[in-house]
């Protein structure tokens, strides 16, 4: 498998875009994405927005595994890191974020108050990698807002100032990978959930991996969902069976890996495999 990176030149403008506003803003919340909490926290974040109190929000916890998410939750708490686990489509936790949110801004609010200055929203600033839920969250937020949603990485092209409420406005930005992947394993998790783009990948490749992973982590998973019984043979790989299973064939009955691969990774995706999560924290991050 051929080394995975993906930096478009809109990313590099991102970056700047980050660095331009960062003293506009009183708190910096990232969108992560539950299923892969480790690799889906950007690294440059730490450095590019240090200067502002940052909150990670972890969204679709409605798709992980609720046992893992209670093993993150510990190791964050340790380790105190403000976090929450959100679901954006029904707006678990947004409540409690935004509770961690007034929280980390109030000292620079009493400054304000403490000057003189009359009552002003908090501005935060809503950043992650492609594909975390950027735009649902800002959907599920503020009412008014026309963000466009996709499941897709780059959906977001600008920054855009959306109100909530009285006391906190947000400035969204498009989501922004690092330039490069020093960590393959991290490459192939954000291939998984699709933070990076499809059509650079190898998916036959990207959905051979992905099942290895969760043959290991959640073999049950994959064999009740594509009615799989035994292992495969020597030669064979998962993807074989079940393309074979589920009739992904060419003329000629050999397997048509694109077809095959495709319906793995949206089937994982969309959690029709169950509650998954890949990582878990303190040196098991990759199973």
């Amino acid at each position: 498998m051929k080394q995975i990176q993906w930096y478009p030149g809109h990313m590099a403008k991102t970056k700047r875009l980050l660095q331009e506003n960062i003293g506009l803003v009183d708190v910096i919340v990232e969108l992560a994405d539950a299923r892969i909490p480790k690799s889906s926290v950007n690294p440059d974040f730490n450095r590019l927005l240090s200067q502002k109190p940052r909150i990670i929000a972890f969204n679709k916890s409605d798709l992980a595994d609720a046992s893992k998410i209670s093993l993150w939750k510990k190791h964050y708490a340790h380790e105190d890191v403000l976090c929450e686990f959100i679901d954006c489509k029904t707006g678990r936790g947004i409540n409690d974020l935004f509770t961690l949110v007034k929280k980390a801004a109030e000292p620079v609010i009493q400054k304000d108050l403490s000057k003189g200055r009359v009552f002003r929203p908090i501005k935060m600033m809503a950043v992650g990698i492609p594909n975390t839920g950027k735009s649902t969250f800002i959907n599920r937020v503020a009412k008014n807002a026309a963000t466009k949603t996709g499941n897709k990485p780059g959906v977001t092209k600008g920054k855009q100032w959306v109100k909530v409420n009285r006391e906190i406005t947000i400035l969204d930005t498009p989501g922004i990978l690092w330039p490069k992947f020093e960590d393959e394993e991290v490459a192939k998790n954000l291939a998984f959930t699709g933070a990076i783009s499809d059509d650079i990948l190898d998916l036959p490749d990207i959905a051979f991996f992905l099942l290895k992973r969760l043959n290991t982590m959640y073999p049950d998973a994959v064999k009740k969902r594509y009615g799989i019984e035994d292992d495969p043979d020597e030669g064979q790989s998962l993807l074989d069976l079940i393309a074979r299973a589920k009739g992904c064939l060419l003329k000629g009955g050999e397997p048509d890996y694109e077809r095959v691969a495709k319906m793995v990774l949206d089937d994982f995706r969309s959690s029709r495999l169950g509650c998954i999560t890949l990582e878990v924290p303190d040196g098991g991050d990759f199973l």
